[in-house]
């Protein structure tokens, strides 16, 4: 398992091997002791599983707040997906900064997105189906966004022409500026 830091070097990109034959393949998409010995150590407590009908289907950008925020590793097992991290972490040096990374079920990579980051994905395919594990259980009453079309982002989302499909909770969600820091300077 290859695990690289990206831009923001706290988001990881995770390359799990894959080993073929006449049968298919197997892989170790997830194994505690390599991650943690690549500096990913986490405990997780729940997956996720979403399915997306439409090209253009356009998820987040969410995030929890503490105490419930989330850590995330996202991985797609058909299609493809542009999955973006965007640091929220107040005093950052990357704050307001994103990385944003192509997961399909072709290449078989992940993204690790810690806390402290803003998650969304647009898909690039029909029928993309999205698994990721996260660290803290879903909370209603943490749950928050930012608006994935936040200017000051910057995100270069590739979208059909007639723009994403959005949940109304995604139309809605507020710009980064707008919102009382999520997560306060010198959080870990």
């Amino acid at each position: 398992m290859k695990v690289t830091p990206q831009a923001i070097p706290d988001v990881l990109l995770v390359e799990p091997r894959r080993f073929g034959d006449a049968r298919g393949f197997f892989s170790e998409v997830w194994k505690e002791s390599a991650l943690a010995a690549a500096g990913l150590a986490a405990r997780f407590v729940q997956d996720n599983h979403s399915f997306s009908a439409q090209k253009g289907v356009l998820r987040g950008l969410h995030f929890q707040r503490p105490p419930t925020a989330q850590g995330k590793l996202v991985r797609v097992v058909r299609g493809a997906i542009l999955d973006v991290a965007v640091d929220i972490r107040q005093g950052s040096p990357t704050y307001g900064r994103h990385v944003a990374m192509e997961l399909s079920a072709a290449n078989w990579r992940q993204l690790w997105v810690p806390r402290g980051f803003a998650h969304g994905f647009v898909t690039l395919t029909e029928d993309a189906e999205v698994l990721y594990k996260v660290d803290a259980e879903y909370d209603p009453a943490t749950d928050a966004g930012i608006a994935w079309d936040d200017p000051d982002l910057a995100i270069a989302w590739p979208l059909p022409p007639e723009g994403p499909v959005l949940s109304d909770k995604d139309r809605k969600a507020p710009r980064l500026r707008d919102i009382a820091p999520p997560f306060p300077a010198g959080f870990a």
